[in-house]
């Protein structure tokens, strides 16, 4: 894995360190295309069953580098980012289309585009005095890459518009009361709150159900309700046959950690 992004499993866990510490670990194309390959790094080794993201040092990402924007604006926007900066192939989004749980440890700053990362993971754990700001509107720019979309879908249309048009710095804390942050840990024991969480995860529940609620989560919110119930009838008789459904009522009978096997 590149230096940029450093890459570990513990035990069904693989944890991804976006590695810039001494810029905050400010996204460029070298960094979007190492995290997006540790993504489907994780997603295809059937140990993994949950993922972690989190940043070296004081931050988790404090956006788009500095270095790069600035090139951007030099050339009017005409100059294409390099790599799989937002915006190519892949976005940060992509932590959506994973079957496998992506979850942020938000150890430090997080701004802009690190802002969209976490928004993009489906949980979130902060460190206590984490700083967050959407940071957008102050340089000129829109709401980036899905941030219009999984903002207000968090914490409704209000709160959003205050958070992104504002550009208004707040802590982890507050970002707990708007439903930003599932949870706020002390900076010393965030990790090992984070991967407790995960190893659970991996420990107790099926694989397959994980990957399948994930997709309803993101997708039955935008159906009519009768669309999201006819489809998640279908998924259920599907479950009902598969060999997960058979060994989670057989550990609860016999009162014994489940066995799942590995997604796919």
């Amino acid at each position: 894995m590149d230096d940029v992004v450093h890459y570990e499993v513990v035990d069904t866990t693989a944890v991804i360190t976006l590695h810039r510490p001494d810029r905050l670990n400010a996204w460029t194309g070298e960094l979007g295309t190492a995290y997006y390959d540790a993504l489907d790094r994780a997603v295809a080794d059937p140990a993994v069953r949950a993922i972690v993201l989190t940043g070296s040092g004081r931050g988790f990402c404090a956006g788009a580098d500095m270095n790069t924007l600035q090139s951007l604006g030099e050339s009017g926007g005409a100059t294409e980012p390099d790599g799989d900066e937002p915006g190519e192939t892949r976005q940060p989004h992509h932590a959506t289309t994973c079957p496998k749980p992506v979850i942020a440890a938000v150890n430090g700053a997080c701004a802009g585009l690190g802002f969209v990362l976490a928004l993009s993971c489906d949980l979130r754990f902060a460190a206590a005095g984490a700083k967050f700001t959407a940071a957008f509107s102050h340089r000129g720019l829109i709401a980036e890459y899905g941030s219009s979309w999984f903002l207000p879908n968090l914490i409704g249309t209000a709160r959003a518009f205050d958070v992104l048009v504002s550009g208004r710095v707040f802590l982890a804390e507050e970002a707990a009361e708007l439903g930003i942050v599932n949870e706020v840990v002390e900076p010393d024991a965030l990790m090992d709150r984070v991967l407790a969480y995960a190893a659970d995860l991996g420990a107790l529940v099926s694989p397959q159900s994980m990957a399948v609620m994930k997709q309803q989560i993101y997708r039955h919110p935008n159906l009519p309700l009768q669309d999201a119930v006819d489809e998640s009838v279908e998924l259920m008789r599907t479950s009902l046959e598969g060999a997960d459904f058979v060994e989670g009522v057989a550990s609860f009978v016999e009162k014994r950690p489940p066995e799942f096997p590995p997604y796919g």
